[in-house]
């Protein structure tokens, strides 16, 4: 729970679904970053008991899950073999109908997937799919065509950054809402329609969105501006849009980043987001 991690807007995304009870059951931790502390803080996140700001960090759970000694958060590996052995998977799918003793959530964390071979997925498979509704997993791995596509897609995809090397944020739709008018809007949501823009590329443009509000909220509130496209952006929304609208295009941002999780529609989540802009004007 640094403050590197904290300030992520990975972490950001775990805080807000963690927030609304609406973290997925089944997520893979992706990409260059530290994949083993994001574990930590998605676990720690399903298992808190503060009732906001999950994880809280400070809380029994918390602490149980950083320092390793939570009974309900499992860390599957084999220091002795290249791949999990077979009957370390049968044993799992016994323990994960055995209710959580301490928290909510049983937890199954596999911190290195380059040890599950084929055989070990298909095992998973099925518990993962219709395993009991207190059971969580957690697949890390650099990269996640590592795993079958038939557990990929029963997750939720988590890409890490390089740690210090966080993308700079996109500005497309943050110019448009700069501009106060429902028009502008509405022609560049249908243009991305048009151009048959994927489910994870929305949901980054509109995280990207989010973020950016959200740090217009705080300008507009005298906090001193961030560098870089983030700051350009916060600057643009907090100089042309009202404090109520403000508010309300970050609560839209973070509403639809949130709904990218599940299977919708692009189309839908874009059309939404433009009768919602409406009503705010």
């Amino acid at each position: 729970m640094q403050n590197a991690v904290e300030n992520s807007t990975w972490a950001q995304r775990i805080r807000a679904l963690a927030q609304r009870r609406a973290l997925p059951h089944a997520m893979i931790l992706s990409g260059p970053g530290d994949r083993d502390e994001a574990a930590h803080f998605v676990a720690a996140a399903m298992e808190c008991s503060a009732q906001a700001g999950r994880p809280c960090g400070v809380c029994e759970q918390c602490r149980k899950v950083r320092e390793d000694i939570h009974p309900d958060v499992l860390w599957i590996r084999d220091t002795e073999h290249k791949e999990l052995q077979v009957e370390a998977i049968r044993a799992l799918r016994r323990e994960i109908y055995i209710r959580p003793n301490d928290g909510e959530r049983k937890v199954v964390v596999f911190p290195d997937c380059g040890q599950l071979n084929e055989r070990d997925q298909n095992v998973l498979l099925k518990i993962v799919e219709e395993g009991p509704p207190y059971a969580a997993f957690l697949f890390c791995t650099e990269v996640a065509d590592r795993l079958l596509s038939t557990i990929r897609s029963r997750c939720v995809e988590l890409k890490l950054p390089r740690q210090g090397a966080e993308e700079e944020p996109d500005l497309t739709l943050c110019r448009v809402f700069s501009t106060a008018r429902l028009l502008p809007v509405v022609e560049t949501l249908v243009d991305l329609e048009n151009h048959k823009l994927k489910r994870e590329q929305l949901q980054k443009l509109l995280r990207d969105t989010w973020r950016i509000s959200a740090e217009a909220m705080l300008l507009q509130r005298g906090k001193p501006a961030a560098q870089g496209a983030l700051g350009e952006g916060a600057a643009l929304l907090a100089k042309t849009l009202t404090p109520r609208q403000l508010q309300r295009l970050t609560a839209i941002l973070e509403h639809y980043t949130a709904e990218c999780n599940y299977n919708v529609g692009v189309g839908h989540v874009l059309g939404a987001i433009a009768a919602e802009w409406e009503k705010t004007l």
